[in-house]
């Protein structure tokens, strides 16, 4: 996709990390950004971008290692978990025993609320399972159903703000370019922002 100029991009990111609060860790997702676009975010002065495959995880941390913290987004193949390892922070997508096995930095488990099948997740009665096996979990995440209001994501983000508590987990990443204020006031920790940087959405 053609992004915005980088003064535009900079202008939106600080209102954002301004509506966030110091608390709240502004991920910038980007999964459509390409490797030559990647130098408008860096000059922007965006901190953490969130990336969903592991190639372009690659490809984008060889040319800009050190101008981002890298967060993965995506959903977490077993096999590429060797990617994410050595490059990122924190992996936001966490939902399978074969990837867990294999992570060495903090996750946060994916928890799929709405029971849809199309949604990647575990089951909320699987929380207890993991977080006992895994001390890398650290937090939840979850994806709502889409909706065309941002209030239709508020009952997900209370329930895994909930689940959290209850597990004693602090991190919670919720809330994308259409919710993302929502998430912010059922208490995300971690936001996921693309279009509403790029194009001015939201």
């Amino acid at each position: 996709m053609s992004l915005a100029s980088a003064h535009e991009i900079a202008e939106r990111y600080a209102r954002i990390r301004n509506e966030a609060g110091p608390a709240v860790t502004v991920v910038v997702a980007t999964k459509y950004v390409s490797v030559e676009e990647m130098a408008a975010l860096a000059e922007a002065g965006v901190e953490v971008v969130g990336e969903n495959r592991a190639q372009d995880l690659l490809t984008k941390h060889d040319r800009y290692a050190d101008a981002f913290r890298w967060h993965f987004i995506g959903q977490l193949q077993s096999n590429k978990v060797k990617v994410v390892n050595p490059i990122c922070e924190l992996v936001h997508s966490l939902a399978s025993d074969s990837a867990a096995k294999r992570l060495t930095v903090p996750a946060l488990l994916e928890v799929n609320l709405s029971g849809e099948d199309t949604k990647s997740g575990v089951p909320p009665e699987q929380i207890a399972n993991y977080v006992e096996r895994y001390p890398l979990i650290v937090g939840l995440m979850t994806m709502p159903p889409l909706a065309g209001d941002p209030e239709g994501s508020r009952p997900y983000f209370a329930r895994l703000r909930e689940l959290a508590a209850e597990h004693d987990l602090s991190e919670l990443s919720m809330g994308t370019s259409q919710d993302y204020r929502v998430a912010l006031e059922e208490g995300a920790t971690l936001i996921r922002v693309g279009d509403v940087l790029f194009r001015g959405q939201g």
